[in-house]
């Protein structure tokens, strides 16, 4: 089982799975389905709600590495906390980078962060992520928050020259019941959000999950986004590189390591359409190809 002072309260409900009797099973269940609020509530609400009785729970939460209920409540309140964490608070406790080695040292944390990613995200789960993008018969639309919205418009950027129907969503919510209109129950949706979460995001999932139903994919950390409670699939990500910033290396690879894989999923249909792209991109007025060409023959 993972350290409890480095996994959250779900990572170790999901570990522990395999060891959980059927009256633990529901117990956490419950927990998993409204995470982390059911876990607030009092034991005897808890209780009631999974039919097990308290002496249950605390056999339940002792397993999953709790000292206790309390214990239990105290951790998911630190983990609602660390996840509204700003630069200001995470500067308190970052761990110092040497000035005279500053890049090597900052490169030595980011890759110990990309070798995180591989552990908390399976092939399994990054082929499933990528069967989806490929498959030609469904749109897909990106989205992410004020900050992430831009690893949204990285992806789709590059979607766009390998297949059709990519659709990177307005940031405005006023423009969203356009694009929610349009999609389909086959459509596949992927949200970027990381901590200091975007509430107006968990909306929009939760509203696409009930009038759409088409499936969503939230890339996420691992103190997750409210949208992940409407979501399909939740790719977790390593963001915390002990500093006052946190990283997005993990979600560029991530990114990039599906930019590569679907292009490859028919790579036929992808060169056609790069060909057609550039042919339409450099006939548009303001590109010159012979003045291009002519240019790059002097050099």
């Amino acid at each position: 089982m993972n350290d409890a002072k480095s996994s959250t309260i779900r990572t170790r409900i999901r570990d522990a799975a395999a060891q959980l009797t059927a009256s633990e099973r529901k117990i956490a269940n419950a927990i998993l389905a409204d995470y982390p609020f059911t876990g607030l509530e009092s034991i005897q609400e808890l209780a009631a709600k999974t039919g097990v009785s308290a002496p249950s729970i605390t056999r339940f939460v002792s397993k999953i590495g709790c000292g206790g209920f309390q214990d239990l409540q105290r951790q998911l309140i630190a983990e609602l906390k660390e996840g509204q964490r700003s630069p200001l608070d995470l500067k308190s406790s970052q761990k110092p980078v040497g000035h005279s080695e500053f890049l090597s040292e900052y490169v030595t944390r980011i890759s110990a962060v990309m070798r995180d990613m591989t552990a908390t995200v399976s092939q399994a789960q990054f082929d499933i992520l990528a069967d989806l993008i490929a498959d030609p018969s469904r749109n897909v639309f990106l989205l992410g928050g004020r900050v992430s919205d831009s690893i949204a418009s990285f992806l789709s950027i590059h979607l766009r020259q390998i297949r059709s129907g990519i659709y990177h969503m307005a940031d405005n919510p006023e423009f969203w019941p356009e694009h929610v209109l349009r999609m389909r129950r086959k459509d596949v949706v992927v949200l970027f959000d990381f901590r200091r979460y975007q509430l107006s995001l968990a909306r929009l999932a939760e509203t696409i999950a009930e009038k759409r139903g088409a499936t969503i994919v939230v890339v996420t950390d691992k103190w997750m986004s409210p949208s992940a409670r409407s979501a399909d699939h939740i790719v977790t990500l390593p963001i915390d590189a002990g500093t006052a910033w946190d990283t997005v290396a993990a979600a560029i690879a991530l990114v990039e390591a599906l930019i590569v894989r679907v292009s490859e999923a028919d790579w036929e249909a992808t060169q056609k359409r790069i060909r057609d792209w550039d042919g339409i991109r450099f006939a548009m007025p303001g590109y010159d190809q012979d003045r291009i060409n002519g240019d790059a023959d002097e050099t």
